[in-house]
């Protein structure tokens, strides 16, 4: 336990220290909550903006820490060979990816409460279901960094960074993240809700009151990433960086 929690908070400290990687966390959420929640560009139908679009950079910071700051953090470790000599030691394994989904976890909480009081601040007034909120953080979390540890994990560590952050940005524009899934093309529609982001981000409009509950579908497809993703990961990931 001392290890784990040892571990833990090296993970921590290192992802605050890294200005990369707090732009990434909670930069451009924030950039993105105050502007379009300001400029009346986004089309959010008959619903008021903020009501869409806070639930939406909820799920874009879950995916931004989730996927982005564990998967390209990981990958250059594992690129450099940390990751495998960190694995080598008592630490182990385990431990070590219980450390960095710590770390995940405690940065979630932090976006989570800054981003609600910004849009609480913006207008925005929800009516949580708690539980409903609490598993919809959860799997996205999970379908999010098994893409994250997915990629990392196979790739060399510059194709990493740049696999993750293409990603990011068709995820965000294309993703039902900045543009609801219900306001693109129908083509386009139909995959968005297929995606991990376009799901996560209907599941916690509903869970944070504002939106009509979706059917079952988003939930089942949110789930089913959470799933995979993690499974494969676990599969096909390589501690060596070669």
């Amino acid at each position: 336990m001392r290890a784990y929690l040892a571990q833990a908070r090296v993970e921590v400290v290192l992802s605050l220290r890294q200005g990369e990687q707090l732009l990434v966390a909670i930069g451009i959420p924030l950039l993105v909550l105050v502007f379009f929640s300001t400029v009346d560009v986004l089309p959010t139908g008959s619903e008021e903006p903020i009501e869409v679009l806070a639930p939406a950079v909820l799920a874009l910071a879950l995916m931004s820490t989730a996927m982005v700051s564990l998967g390209i953090a990981t990958g250059f470790e594992r690129h450099y060979g940390v990751l495998e000599r960190l694995g080598l030691t008592p630490l182990g394994r385990a431990r070590l990816l219980a450390a960095k989904l710590t770390m995940v976890l405690l940065v979630e909480l932090a976006q989570v409460v800054v981003l609600i009081a910004v849009a609480a601040a913006l207008g925005w007034s929800p009516d949580l279901e708690p539980l409903a909120f609490l598993a919809a953080v959860l799997l996205g979390t999970a379908a999010f960094a098994g893409l994250g540890m997915l990629l990392a994990g196979t790739l060399s560590g510059p194709a990493n960074l740049a696999a993750t952050n293409g990603l990011y940005l068709v995820l965000l524009l294309f993703g039902g993240i900045a543009v609801p899934a219900d306001e693109l093309p129908a083509a386009a529609r139909d995959v968005a809700r297929l995606l991990p982001s376009g799901a996560l981000a209907e599941v916690l409009g509903a869970a944070a009151g504002n939106l009509d509950w979706p059917g079952p579908g988003a939930w089942l497809v949110l789930a089913a990433w959470a799933c995979v993703l993690p499974l494969l990961a676990g599969l096909l990931f390589r501690w060596n960086p070669r």
